[in-house]
């Protein structure tokens, strides 16, 4: 990292001003763990004075929860980001496609978002809604899936839980090394299919029809 690392993102605005200090943050908290996670630390790494992250951040307990908030609101751009498909199962399953996709662009924002890779953190009642906030996406393409007649009539949001739930755990069984590369999209191609087709209307798509989450 270069001492003018925040300088430089300054440039493009705060947000990326603001993405870089997380990002150098989860960086260290990856390489080096929960005692490099300081102000004062990530302030030297990239260039800027305690005083401007204390300003942005309030110290290191909103420094935690800005790096849960900001892996949210990465999940939610990426599954905004998936092209909208004219058969609402086939987007459902582009969705599922690109959770997975991201979960392992963004490994360890996936740790700090799910699986308490800062021992004792818990996130604010902001924070929590942020979180919910960025599985709106799937509940609409679950919605589209019962209003189409592809699934049975039920609670968009209550099945769209459960795919998450499903894809959660496949996912955190790859990031942990129990899902070898070669098998684990199979796996979780597999796991999507089963539990998408207990909401199916009908037989026709419970097989080769892909992985919803």
């Amino acid at each position: 990292m270069t001492a003018t690392l925040y300088q430089d993102a300054l440039r493009a605005g705060q947000e990326a001003a603001r993405a870089a200090v997380l990002d150098r943050a989860i960086g260290l908290l990856v390489t080096e763990g929960i005692p490099a996670l300081t102000i004062r630390r990530i302030a030297a790494e990239i260039g800027a004075s305690t005083k401007v992250l204390y300003t942005v951040f309030g110290g290191k307990e909103g420094l935690i929860d800005a790096l849960y908030q900001e892996g949210f609101a990465r999940l939610r751009r990426a599954q905004e980001q998936v092209p909208r498909h004219p058969d609402p199962f086939a987007h459902l399953r582009d969705l599922g496609t690109a959770y997975r996709a991201h979960a392992l662009a963004e490994p360890a924002y996936y740790r700090v978002m799910f699986e308490q890779a800062v021992p004792g953190y818990r996130p604010a009642a902001e924070s929590l809604a942020l979180a919910e906030e960025a599985f709106g996406v799937s509940v609409t393409a679950v919605g589209a899936c019962v209003e189409a007649g592809v699934f049975r009539p039920g609670d968009a949001r209550e099945i769209s839980k459960l795919l998450w739930a499903a894809a959660h755990g496949a996912v955190s069984l790859e990031l942990g090394g129990h899902f070898p590369p070669d098998t684990a999209a199979r796996r979780y191609e597999a796991l999507m299919a089963a539990v998408a087709g207990a909401f199916l209307a009908g037989p026709s798509r419970a097989t080769g029809q892909g992985h919803p989450a």
